[in-house]
């Protein structure tokens, strides 16, 4: 996929987070986007426990995990309170945004159709500078998405901040594997 600016996310609630979160309030960091619906027996079980990994494996990273519930069918049974509560029980701790209702009754959510998603459970990587890297539906292997991250927040380390390129990144490897440091 050739980087393109990620579009706007189109949202009329957050939940486990005390403002809105917007790409601009979160550039510098890298991003895993998971779409997904309270519904969706695949985000139930692969999805959403896949991006809780990701966020406690990559806590501490400039990465930060979002889910957006981006309804598309069944409208009537997935309304914020329910979602407050699916949250809840499944102990969804990252920040999950409510895509906004399609215009003039479309059923499709603004974000959504913004994203050309295709349905759910979708993953969309997007780098620190706020560009769309990568879209998956359905389930995203677990090892290339791992890669996947990895890469970008390799880039956004060793990327130019302000026009000044960083230097060369100098991990730290033992019998365990190999760390990135921190900055």
């Amino acid at each position: 996929m050739t980087p393109r600016p990620a579009p706007a996310w189109r949202t009329t609630d957050w939940l486990n987070t005390p403002e809105p979160l917007t790409l601009e309030r979160l550039r510098g960091k890298v991003i895993l986007l998971h779409a997904f619906q309270m519904l969706c027996p695949g985000c139930v079980a692969r999805g959403i426990p896949q991006a809780q990994r990701v966020a406690e494996l990559f806590a501490g990273a400039p990465l930060v995990v979002v889910g957006l519930h981006t309804v598309f069918e069944h409208h009537e049974a997935m309304k914020l309170e329910s979602l407050r509560a699916f949250l809840h029980e499944y102990r969804v701790k990252f920040p999950v945004g409510v895509d906004a209702p399609g215009e003039g009754g479309d059923p499709i959510p603004r974000t959504m159709r913004a994203y050309a998603m295709q349905g759910t459970p979708t993953t969309v990587l997007i780098d620190a500078q706020g560009r769309l890297r990568r879209q998956v539906f359905g389930m995203h292997d677990d090892l290339l998405l791992g890669a996947e991250l990895q890469t970008l927040l390799l880039e956004a380390q060793a990327g130019p901040v302000s026009g000044v390129q960083r230097p060369a990144i100098q991990g730290a490897c033992d019998d365990t594997g190999c760390t990135v440091p921190a900055d």
